[in-house]
């Protein structure tokens, strides 16, 4: 038996579905799991020893690849001096200052583990800064488990959301609207009916659950216009975004398209830990002051902060401001995007596909899909066929066809060109 089948089905007597985290498990595409025992630049190898040229990068993370060289070296210098304290750190300064160095939205932050604790505690911060109940999230964007996150839409804009998960009472939801994204129309109904309700409404900038959707220039405009005018807080989860799409993040890519643009509370996650366990969220400092020990929104966590985490972070962090990073981040992810969409026009296969910085997404659609409902009309079986045929060709892209992909500083002109010839034998 292949050790990759050997493994999944040891891990399934332990763990459920034999994975930690569902899309793992290979069900939206059929086939046996890859465990991963260890990276190198742009490369993960098997447990079978296959090497593959990596596009999910611990999905989204891994921006300057596995094992660089000064992320291992800070990593190591921190786990010498101790693993976890419950203290305060110089590092944990070191990281606030760094991002808010580069987010000028951001005055004050909160480190905490995880893109999850993030969200929940961003909106309970932002609950708790408005003296409201009610927010709006878009469907295809997800912030995490949350039991008040795990919605679908009502039956219509005047009911609000229903629990996708069983587990999550419908009370507990009873103050989540779920809106179509990239939808000005619905959006304004919203408000219409809900504004005084409203503490935020919740947004990934450019979505990444859903492949990768951007919002439009008006959707953004109006959406900031309606926020302002109501009272609601903006919350950008930028857990995916952040770092990733450029320097300044997503909110810093709208803010150069729309004048004063910026968002009221942000959330990082992924790229601020370098792929260790750490996430934050971050406004101004009259809204944090309503934070805990400050104000009365509770939130506490035993690890945040982690000085190993804060090292791992910082330490990429800084990689990412060196001259000409992005730019060349972003050049090399174009490459990528523009070759596989001649390859489908070649093959006469229906493509579209789009990026931003390090991230990257396709679809088996003629025209960049703008919602959640038209990203599910793709074509889930030429998608599987395709997802295994650069699989076994040794590229890893993500098993499911609503995920993004990442590029890293790692991957080589060659990686690139290695995957797109991976990609003439897929596509016909």
């Amino acid at each position: 038996m292949p050790k990759n089948q050997a493994l999944f089905e040891r891990a399934q007597q332990v763990i459920p579905g034999g994975v930690n985290s569902p899309v793992r498990a290979f069900r939206a595409v059929g086939g046996t799991p890859r465990f991963i025992e260890r990276g190198a630049g742009a490369y993960i190898f098997d447990a079978e020893g296959r090497r593959y040229i990596d596009y999910i990068g611990s999905w989204g993370p891994m921006i300057l690849g596995h094992g660089h060289p000064a992320v291992l070296e800070a990593v190591h210098s921190a786990v010498d001096e101790g693993l976890s304290f419950g203290a305060p750190t110089l590092r944990e300064i070191e990281l606030a200052e760094e991002i808010i160095k580069l987010v000028p939205s951001i005055e004050q932050i909160r480190l905490v583990s995880s893109g999850t604790e993030a969200t929940m505690s961003a909106i309970r911060l932002a609950r708790g800064a408005t003296g409201r109940s009610a927010f709006i999230k878009f469907e295809g964007c997800y912030h995490g488990h949350a039991d008040a996150l795990l919605v679908k839409a009502g039956s219509g804009l005047a009911t609000f959301g229903h629990p996708t998960s069983a587990g999550v009472p419908a009370e507990v939801v009873q103050h989540t609207l779920v809106l179509e994204y990239n939808n000005v129309a619905q959006l304004e109904e919203a408000f219409s009916l809900h504004g005084p309700e409203l503490a935020c409404v919740i947004i990934e900038p450019i979505a990444g659950n859903m492949n990768f959707v951007r919002a439009s220039l008006p959707f953004m405009i109006r959406l900031r216009e309606l926020c302002s005018q109501h009272g609601a807080l903006l919350v950008f989860d930028e857990v995916m975004t952040g770092f990733r799409v450029g320097l300044h993040s997503a909110q810093g890519h709208y803010a150069g398209l729309i004048p004063g643009f910026k968002p009221d509370i942000s959330v990082f996650g992924k790229v601020i830990g370098g792929g260790m366990p750490l996430a934050a969220f971050g406004a101004s400092r009259a809204i944090m002051a309503n934070l805990a020990p400050l104000g009365g929104v509770y939130q506490a966590g035993t690890l945040s902060g982690n000085p190993v985490a804060t090292a791992c972070g910082l330490a990429t962090l800084r990689e990412l401001q060196k001259p000409g990073f992005f730019e060349a981040l972003a050049a090399r992810t174009r490459t990528l995007v523009e070759g596989l969409e001649a390859i489908a026009a070649e093959n006469g296969v229906p493509f579209s596909a789009d990026s931003q910085g390090g991230m990257f997404g396709f679809f088996l659609l003629p025209e960049l899909p703008q919602n959640y409902g038209r990203v599910m009309t793709t074509d889930q079986p030429r998608f599987n066929r395709f997802f295994h045929a650069m699989l076994d060709a040794g590229v890893y892209l993500a098993p499911a066809l609503y995920e993004a992909g990442f590029v890293s500083a790692a991957h080589s002109q060659a990686d690139i060109a290695a995957t797109l010839d991976a990609a003439r034998q897929a596509l016909r």
